[in-house]
Formats: C-alpha cells, structure tokens, sequence
C-alpha cells in the first residue's frame, strides 16, 4: 500500500493564504479536514519538496506540519489555563499576546509604553481578560481604607515567561472595555487602554506601573487629556476606594492644569482620607486632596 505523501508548496500556499496569522488548534484541525486531499501527491523517494506520512491522522500531519514547515507550536502556560497558539513563521510578541483572547487589552506599564508615557521598556508585559461580572461599590470607613493601604498590594501570579519577556494576565473587572481602543503595531491590531483609563489604570495598581515614580512621570507625559473624560470614565468604573483624590493629586502637581479644570475632579466627594500607595511609612498629607503620599515625594 502506497504510504501518503503532502506537497510542502501546496501546504504553504494554503498558510499564506489564510486570512489568520495565529491559529488555535480547532482552526488547524479545519484547516487539515479542508485541504489535506489537495496537499497529497504522489510519494517520491527522498523528496525534499515533500512529507511522508505514516497515516492520515490529524495529530500526525500536525506533527510533520511543524516539523518541516513554517507552522510553529507556541505555548502560553499560564497558570490560570495553559493555552495553545499555532503560528506560520515568526510573527511579533503583542500580536501573539492578543491571540489569547480577541476582546484582552493592553494596560498598565504596557498601555504607558505603547502611549509614549514612560522611557522606560518593561519586561513584563500586562494583558487583561475581564471577568463576566460587574464589581464596585459597597460600603467604605476610614478604617477599612486605612487597614486596605496598610497592607500589600495584591498582585498577580498568573505570570508567565515568554521570550524576552514576562505576561501577567490580569483577570479585571467588567467595565465592557470601556476606554479601550484598537491600534497598530508592527502592521497588526491589538486593544489597548486609551490615555484617560491608562492613568486611571495605573493610579489603581501602581505595582503594575513601575511605581508611583513612573506614574508621576506619565501624568507629566499625557498631553491633551480630557479630565471630563476620567471623570465619566470614575462614574462608570464605579470603584469603591476614592482614587479620583490620587488622580487629581497626580494632575496638579504636573502644573499643566488649572484650578478650574482640577475642580471637576476636585468638587467629587472626599468623605475620606486616602493613599497614594500602599504600606506608606511616615507619609506627608496633603490637604487638599486628602492624601497620603511619601514622605519628600
């Protein structure tokens, strides 16, 4: 019985054909199921223009296609749920990166680098998946807040390593992605937070941000903001802890603001004291804004 045999130029005719650059494993089973008729030819030994197969079966062609072709395995083992990703050729981290989920986005340090807002080039890369519930609001008292910013930060361990680079995954609250936009890098389109949510972002996690250091110098970078805009976007996001305080703390002390532009964020209720970050020791307050922040900041 004659053993099969698939054309390695048929093959990649049909991968570069492909409207996607990035596969999941149901879309190369397809992919197979559709063309591997087209892909047999005769078997001619020691052909370099072709791939002997013991057998038909999927995980076998999938094996050889990955072998001897330009289709690469790429695994993305988080800790959550590892995932899978089949690639044809050598395509860029952020687009692989999108592949995990259409409807993720690029935020924090990695929304900061990709808006110009940090010198900086981070080693981690954030990607948030929301969460199909909605959180925020609840009751607040000094004391819960002061117990809350005493404490660490949480922080993520769904972590991985990929190439240069580290991925943390975050699993954020629903907000239907609001402020997220699409934009291209290296010719593909990923989802990244625009600049108003960015700051908001960042003021929320600054462990995810390079710190409050590094956020200070992306407010001072953000050109052109709308604070009406994070205004809404508060409203909306609805969090529970005041960080519109932090936020218009961060604005004033950049000096492109007004008084009368600070007050939109300034005339929001501040029945409470508030942190710029967690575990601060012997902080400065400042009144205005009912804020502890570092002491010298």
């Amino acid at each position: 019985m004659q053993m099969p045999a698939l054309s390695i130029s048929k093959i990649q005719v049909t991968f570069e054909k492909s409207p996607n650059r990035i596969l999941t494993r149901q879309q190369i089973n397809e992919i197979i199921e559709q063309s591997i008729e087209d892909w047999q030819v005769k078997k001619k030994k020691g052909s370099l223009t072709q791939i002997p197969l013991e057998s038909l079966g999927q995980n076998k062609i999938l094996k050889a296609l990955i072998d001897k072709t330009d289709l690469q395995e790429v695994d993305l083992p988080f800790p959550s749920r590892k995932i899978k990703r089949y690639t044809w050729g050598n395509l860029k981290t952020y687009e692989i990166i999108q592949s995990v989920d259409t409807k993720g986005y690029f935020s924090h340090y990695t929304a900061m680098e990709l808006h110009g807002l940090t010198e900086q080039v981070p080693k981690t890369i954030y990607f948030n998946v929301e969460q199909p519930t909605t959180g925020g609001g609840g009751d607040l008292t000094q004391e819960g807040i002061n117990r809350a910013f005493n404490a660490n930060s949480r922080v993520s361990n769904n972590i991985i390593k990929f190439g240069d680079f580290r991925v943390c995954k975050l699993n954020g609250k629903n907000t239907h992605n609001l402020g997220v936009v699409n934009i291209q890098i290296d010719g593909q389109n990923i989802n990244v937070t625009d600049i108003e949510r960015t700051l908001i972002d960042i003021t929320v996690r600054p462990i995810y941000s390079g710190g409050i250091g590094e956020i200070a110098k992306a407010y001072l970078e953000a050109k052109n903001i709308s604070i009406e805009k994070i205004v809404a976007y508060l409203h909306a996001l609805n969090f529970t802890y005041p960080y519109h305080q932090a936020i218009g703390y961060y604005l004033e002390r950049t000096g492109n603001y007004n008084d009368g532009e600070l007050e939109k964020l300034h005339s929001l209720p501040m029945p409470f004291k508030f942190y710029l970050n967690y575990q601060l020791k012997n902080p400065s307050y400042i009144e205005k804004w009912k804020l502890y922040v570092p002491k010298g900041f």
